[in-house]
């Protein structure tokens, strides 16, 4: 527990008091958001305002789960630096973005594929490492079943090393690129991402200590709790990195609702994905980010049923525009509204995905 309260105490106190400092340095070097001519013209009044603020609370994140693994007297594990490696490699596929937009002044930084591929590079290297070093009891941080809140008896190696490796690896890619995507295409009104975020991350919290208590490989680990433990490597440690990126939000938060004076940018939304998505593979539960992550599947499904019906009928919408909130942003509702409403739903998903967890090891 000491350690859980290091990391967020750090992580929020660095993006709390230090953000203005890095507001001041982003005007100095030009980094202003660009708004695009097509979008709500209520936007267009942030036109200039600082982006790329995920490297802010990246670095607070850092900083805290550090912090907090040193109060508990243990070295980071492998499960803490492969969610560190996905989140701090699609911040930097999210830079890149950010960085070409700001200095080419237009809405289109890397090209859609350009960017889909440096996610898919940093997805590769994440999910080979994530099947190699085992723990005393030869388990790795990521198993090459697919898992729901354990794992599933759907393991790809089934099929042999080479095609089961190959394809573990194409549905890591597939859970990172649709993740990292999705809390991306979300990130469109202040404080709306990083608040779903803090939501969905923060399940990860809760899940990883439970997962810590209920460790196959504990000391006290009774006859009777055997068939309900979980195997999962390094479950406190995903804990601590949890609560080191989720205090970092809260404190970017306090500087990016409504008015934003910074924004995260695709430096952030692109690292938050990825940390959602590292976090549901290596502690087990990687189709319950559905659930867990269901504001941000809403609002993807939005824009791909968009498209699809766009295309269908030759120009006809459904929705007035996509993403979702865009739609209640044209049919004049508050943008404050429309961000604490959808974190009120995407907080009834995060806790019906708990809620899940929880009632699954009751019922073991």
């Amino acid at each position: 527990m000491r350690a859980l309260l290091t990391a967020g105490a750090v992580s929020l106190a660095f993006t709390l008091f230090l953000t203005p400092l890095f507001i001041r340095l982003f005007i100095h070097l030009g980094w202003g958001q660009f708004i695009r001519d097509d979008g709500p013209k209520s936007h267009h009044t942030k036109r200039g305002t600082p982006t790329m603020g995920g490297i802010v609370f990246i670095l607070g994140a850092l900083v805290g789960y550090f912090a907090g693994t040193l109060a508990n007297d243990e070295p980071p594990t492998a499960s803490g630096l492969l969610v560190v490696f996905m989140m701090v490699g699609l911040g930097i596929v999210g830079f890149v973005d950010d960085f070409l937009k700001t200095r080419k002044q237009q809405s289109l930084g890397l090209g859609g594929w350009a960017k889909v591929a440096g996610q898919v590079i940093v997805a590769t290297v994440f999910a080979v490492l994530a099947i190699n070093f085992p723990n005393a009891e030869g388990v790795t941080p990521a198993s090459t079943s697919i898992s729901f809140i354990r794992d599933l008896p759907i393991d790809f190696l089934v099929l042999g090393t080479y095609v089961g490796i190959g394809l573990f690896v194409l549905w890591i890619c597939l859970l990172t690129v649709g993740t990292s995507n999705a809390v991306n295409v979300t990130d469109g009104l202040d404080g709306l991402a990083g608040g779903a975020s803090i939501l969905s991350i923060g399940a990860f919290i809760v899940i990883g200590f439970w997962q810590f208590n209920q460790s196959c490989f504990g000391d006290n680990l009774d006859a009777d709790d055997v068939y309900r433990c979980y195997d999962v490597r390094d479950p406190l440690d995903l804990a601590i990195i949890a609560t080191a990126i989720v205090g970092a939000v809260i404190g970017f938060l306090w500087w990016n609702t409504n008015p934003a004076k910074l924004y995260m940018g695709d430096t952030g939304s692109l690292a938050l994905g990825g940390a959602l998505a590292a976090l549901a593979i290596l502690s087990r539960t990687e189709l319950l980010i559905i659930l867990i992550g269901g504001l941000f599947v809403i609002e993807t499904g939005s824009v791909i049923v968009q498209r699809a019906y766009f295309k269908i009928t030759r120009g006809k919408r459904i929705f007035l525009m996509s993403p979702i909130h865009h739609h209640f942003e044209l049919k004049g509702w508050a943008e404050v509204t429309i961000v604490v409403r959808f974190w009120i739903i995407g907080g009834l998903l995060v806790a019906a995905g708990v809620g899940t967890f929880y009632l699954e090891w009751l019922q073991s």
